[in-house]
């Protein structure tokens, strides 16, 4: 894994520097210095979980076969492209959402001297990852079909966004408009796609598959991602945040987590009461009130019953594969997410 982790950061490296000398543009010194500064800290911050994946798929899609120089660099390539995606739609969702600190550092938009010219920043990696795309994979018979792919993964998650953003929206704080339903489309497109469907989408282009062939896959993903989501807002709340790196402010922010939503489900109408009046406030009183009200409801026991069906059912659908590579490929995702504690 280490090994895999240094060749992808070498192939970030080569990705960077082919950007840095893009002939389409008279870079100064000074553009020059402010993309690399700017790529090296919104692009190869995170933990790359995403962009491994695909060369973790494609590996497993050859069973076993010894990948090529090629076959390795354009797997990382793709990769970084997911990772390209990721910095793009968190340096403007940053911004969207106010946030003051992102992977335990300030939001690029605080950065001295940065400021909206994130928002800039935001529309370069963007293309950026039309430019990889176009370098390397042009000739590949799989070119359209990769970026169809990425368009229509953009699309679903900025759609996500905006059911979350009018959702959830500041200046009306109304739980009345939370329900599972809600819930789920907004996960399912904000999340489960980028960041489940598209590394293995990747891995299957990649391997000659044809993608209209394997909707189970994708649906598979989705509910992948889903339960994935349900874990984090699950973690939000009850996770220590020593263990999870972070401290969860779902309740302060009035997010449409699933541990409100089930709240919601099973709350009395005393208990309703106690939700509306606290829930969406930052005052630790408030906060508080509302954690001794979801361990009132035993939102504990109602997650681990969730887990747990959601662990069957994936199985069941994964072993139902015809391939044993696909089957092989899914259940390394759900291995990685299973139980997790951050």
């Amino acid at each position: 894994m280490a090994d895999l982790k240094s060749t992808f950061l070498d192939v970030y490296s080569i990705l960077k520097s082919d950007l840095l000398q893009d002939p389409s543009f008279e870079f100064t010194h000074e553009s020059r210095q402010w993309l690399e500064r700017m790529l090296d800290y919104n692009v190869r911050g995170g933990k790359l979980n995403r962009g491994l994946s695909v060369v973790d798929s494609y590996k497993l899609l050859k069973q076993g076969q010894d990948l090529t120089e090629k076959e390795t660099f354009l797997s990382c390539a793709l990769g970084w492209c997911i990772e390209w995606l990721q910095a793009y739609f968190l340096v403007l969702d940053d911004i969207m959402d106010n946030s003051v600190t992102r992977r335990g550092q300030p939001c690029w938009f605080r950065k001295p001297k940065v400021g909206m010219i994130a928002i800039n920043d935001g529309i370069l990696l963007r293309n950026h990852i039309h430019r990889i795309l176009k370098k390397h994979f042009r000739e590949m018979p799989y070119y359209v079909d990769l970026v169809d792919l990425f368009n229509e993964v953009e699309f679903q998650t900025a759609c996500g966004q905006m059911i979350d953003l009018i959702t959830t929206f500041d200046g009306e704080k109304d739980l009345s408009k939370y329900s599972l339903q809600i819930h789920r489309r907004i996960v399912q497109y904000k999340t489960a796609y980028y960041s489940f469907y598209l590394p293995v989408a990747c891995a299957l282009l990649m391997a000659g598959e044809n993608l209209e062939n394997h909707t189970d896959v994708k649906n598979v993903l989705v509910d992948m991602g889903i339960y994935f989501q349900v874990q984090d807002d699950y973690l939000d709340c009850f996770a220590d945040p020593e263990t999870l790196g972070k401290i969860g402010t779902d309740i302060e922010d009035f997010k449409c987590s699933w541990l409100v939503v089930k709240a919601l489900e099973r709350c009395n109408e005393e208990q309703t009461k106690i939700l509306y009046e606290n829930y969406g406030k930052a005052e630790p009183s408030n906060v508080a009130k509302v954690k001794a009200l979801y361990k009132e409801l035993d939102l504990e026991g109602a997650f681990m019953e969730y887990e747990k069906e959601s662990y069957e059912k994936l199985t069941k659908l994964i072993e139902a594969h015809q391939s044993k590579a696909i089957q092989a490929v899914l259940k390394s995702f759900l291995a990685k997410i299973y139980k997790r504690q951050k």
